[in-house]
């Protein structure tokens, strides 16, 4: 007769998972406290503000589409800045993102002065860009480009130096070993790596400009954003909700059609 075997003792389960819910509902609500006490919130006032809000919106209810014709010549200027912000922008950043990755750059100073100086562009915001040119070279579309150059060079200079310093260090030092110098280096190694990334990163961008050269407009940077300041100052509302809607539709066609390009760069 063959021995009983002895039976292994079945394993314990694990404990069972806290309840966190009454945590996160508490924070949640001394959040909202802090939120109305420090903002000093009136829930009574801000019934009347939307009451006022719906009164204010009604006044847009008959757009007058009887200059559309010029209403689509200021959307093609206010475009044009956007683009050719956008081209300032990706030529600052095409010169100063190689010198701004840790991997890449020749020396320690060339790297910590690219960096400072895209900090220093993606600090400035666009407004106040738009204001300091607008005082220096007058009304138009080219301070509005200026603007929007300056301020997305420092944010598309930081997309293209982080993603430099993620390609593989062998690739570099692949093409450095042919005696490669750096622009060469820069050329064959680093930007044809994150070429399709780097075009996501423009396109994103220019349709980041559109929106923002219509803005620009408010402070006399050209384009419909100016047309659009006018006719709310002269409270013509009816060319005034003409303008919002031809610059809702122009965006929309921008942001799916760099939508469906950043899907077929994927």
């Amino acid at each position: 007769m063959k021995p009983t075997q002895a039976v292994p003792s079945a394993t314990a389960l694990p404990p069972k998972p806290r309840n966190l819910f009454p945590v996160w509902l508490a924070t949640v609500l001394a959040v909202l406290w802090l939120i109305v006490r420090d903002l000093e919130i009136s829930f009574e006032t801000l019934a009347y503000g939307v009451a006022d809000m719906g009164e204010y919106f009604s006044r847009y209810r008959e757009p007058d589409f009887s200059n559309l014709s010029r209403y689509m010549e200021l959307m093609g200027v206010t475009l044009a800045t956007a683009l050719w912000g956008t081209v300032f922008a990706l030529v600052v950043a095409f010169f100063l993102a190689p010198l701004a990755a840790r991997n890449f750059t020749p020396h320690p100073l060339a790297y910590r002065a690219a960096r400072e100086a895209l900090n220093f562009m993606r600090a400035m915001p666009d407004l106040l860009l738009a204001l300091i040119f607008v005082a220096a070279l007058g009304l138009g579309p080219l301070p509005g480009a200026l603007a929007l150059g300056v301020h997305t060079a420092g944010f598309l200079g930081k997309f293209f130096a982080e993603s430099l310093e993620r390609v593989d260090q062998g690739v570099y030092e692949g093409v450095a070993a042919t005696g490669a110098n750096f622009p060469q280096r820069v050329m064959y190694a680093g930007w044809p790596s994150i070429l399709r990334e780097a075009l996501g990163y423009v396109l994103y961008i220019l349709d980041r400009n559109v929106r923002m050269a219509s803005v620009l407009g408010l402070v006399g940077a050209g384009g419909i954003g100016l047309a659009l300041h006018d006719t709310l100052r002269l409270f013509d509302y009816g060319q005034s909700a003409a303008l919002i809607l031809v610059i809702l539709a122009t965006i929309l066609i921008i942001d799916y059609a760099s939508a469906w390009l950043r899907r077929r760069l994927g």
